[in-house]
């Protein structure tokens, strides 16, 4: 397995780049939004890699942070749902968008991607919040020690569950949500924490 490429960036198109490794270029299709948050062509980059291989193809898969990895790894788990379709929904929708969506049960807004019908959207939903709340990921049923942080919070209490989505833990939120002000919407709740995480600020 590839976990990650470090290396110069030689390619740059729409959803495919190329990272060179001590004279190997390794070819990642990629998201819309990873292609964004990458440098220029010459610079050197990180990506976090996903190898898809099955009996007719081997691909490599990458992406500019853990969190829209682990985004992709939830969708292709979805019936129906390859990687074609995951870096089509990973280029309309950041991996914070992605988590509150699933979180909300927004099926809708994953119809706005080219290819992914009402069936294919709903489908994606109904199986990971199956997944979440198989794991007591869901916000009514997080079970918080006592002075860690406030769930009753609507907001707070989705970006945790939202955050669980993107695959961190409890442990890891709680100390990062209370950092944060209880008043932010969710999606702001999620950015912030995404950031403060980013930063090792926690």
């Amino acid at each position: 397995m590839i976990y990650s490429l470090k290396g110069k960036l030689t390619v740059k198109e729409m959803n495919f780049i190329v990272v060179e490794c001590n004279g190997v270029g390794y070819g990642c299709r990629t998201s819309y939004n990873t292609v964004s948050q990458l440098g220029t062509i010459g610079e050197e980059i990180t990506v976090y890699t996903y190898m898809s291989v099955r009996d007719d193809n081997i691909e490599l898969f990458g992406f500019s942070s853990l969190q829209e990895l682990n985004c992709f790894k939830l969708l292709i788990s979805v019936s129906g749902v390859g990687g074609k379709a995951g870096i089509s929904i990973l280029s309309d929708i950041t991996p914070e968008s992605f988590a509150f969506l699933i979180a909300s049960g927004d099926s809708k807004a994953f119809t706005k991607t080219k290819g992914i019908g009402a069936k294919t959207a709903q489908r994606i939903v109904l199986e990971l919040k199956d997944k979440i709340s198989a794991e007591d990921f869901t916000g009514k049923n997080i079970p918080v020690v006592a002075n860690s942080v406030d769930v009753s919070s609507t907001s707070v209490s989705e970006a945790m569950e939202a955050l669980m989505v993107l695959g961190y833990s409890q442990g890891e939120i709680a100390p990062v949500l209370r950092k944060c002000d209880p008043s932010l919407s969710t999606q702001e709740l999620i950015r912030e924490c995404l950031r403060l995480i980013s930063s090792g600020n926690i």
